[in-house]
């Protein structure tokens, strides 16, 4: 099952394994740790993220991101444990991350109770984190990976400058450029669970001038980053309206391809927006009817030089 928010969390996953270990466990990892294959084809199941932490008593770290309210969410959860544990034959822990409050359910405790008409219910523990009840510096003094999730973390709209601030200033002298270009992605589609898109570019939109060159070359650098998920994420969950409609990005699932072509029309219509000002209806119309991938790319990359909406188009 594709997740609307997958292709992000596997980028802060891919980010720092290792920190996601020892913000987790509250200790470094006793050995070198690798994100490893989460597939689990045998009956047609994915886990969202897994990481194998090696060392002495090697063991997998197995993590959910959920975005939404899901009643099979723990049922799930346990399945994967269960068939992570006959693929690998090590302990698993499993961790939820609740990334908003859309996504809180009060069954979501930590520990299940599993029925069993032949005895007493057997419990299946869990971790289960509950991001907007965090602390922000929690985030801001963490591990690097972690960092997009502060400003959803426990802060309301007036103090999101500050933290914002704080994750530039981090990010400015410790982070290498490739990677801070990641980042700030991942902030800016975390930040869309939360708040409307229009507070959000306001928000970032210092930072992203700086960087949306950078950012869109990291967005584009890998497929998996340019497929379904972040494709569903940035039309459906960000209100990206702008030359996607919502049926076409409810519907991104059915192929990679329409979830990158309708990734790079958001991200050319966003940094359009911000280098020309509002596209003319024909420029949104002449960009909605390229079908060819290839094309759209390069009219996107067309938006480091062209002076303006016009310019894209032109072949030199």
């Amino acid at each position: 099952m594709t997740h609307p928010y997958d292709a992000t969390s596997k980028d802060l996953l891919d980010a720092d394994p290792a920190g996601w270990v020892q913000f987790l466990t509250e200790k470094p990892p006793a050995g070198p740790v690798e994100v490893i294959d989460a597939d689990l084809s045998t009956v047609s199941a994915e886990a969202d993220k897994v990481i194998r932490v090696n060392g002495p008593d090697p063991w997998l770290l197995h993590l959910e991101f959920q975005a939404n309210a899901d009643r099979w969410l723990v049922p799930r959860v346990l399945k994967y444990n269960a068939m992570l544990y006959e693929k690998h034959e090590l302990a698993v822990a499993s961790v939820v991350l609740l990334m908003r409050q859309a996504a809180n359910m009060p069954a979501v405790t930590g520990s299940w109770a599993v029925p069993n008409p032949l005895g007493s219910p057997w419990a299946f523990g869990y971790r289960v984190i509950r991001v907007w009840e965090r602390p922000p510096d929690e985030f801001l003094t963490g591990p690097l990976a972690l960092l997009p999730f502060a400003p959803i973390a426990a802060v309301d709209r007036t103090g999101l400058p500050a933290v914002v601030d704080r994750m530039r200033a981090r990010l400015g002298s410790e982070v290498a450029r490739p990677l801070v270009a990641k980042l700030w992605a991942c902030t800016n589609v975390l930040m869309g669970l939360r708040y409307e898109n229009e507070f959000v570019d306001r928000l970032l939109e210092g930072v992203l001038q700086m960087e949306e060159s950078t950012t869109y070359q990291a967005i584009l650098a890998r497929g998996e980053v340019r497929g379904e998920a972040r494709g569903l994420a940035l039309g459906e969950a960000r209100g990206e309206a702008r030359g996607i409609a919502l049926g076409e990005a409810r519907g991104i699932a059915q192929g990679e391809t329409k979830g990158r072509l309708a990734e790079v029309r958001a991200l050319i219509f966003r940094l359009g927006k911000r280098r020309f000002g509002p596209p003319p209806a024909a420029a949104v119309a002449a960009i909605e009817a390229i079908v060819d991938l290839s094309r759209l790319e390069n009219i996107a990359e067309r938006l480091v030089d062209a002076p303006g909406w016009d310019d894209l188009f032109i072949v030199t």
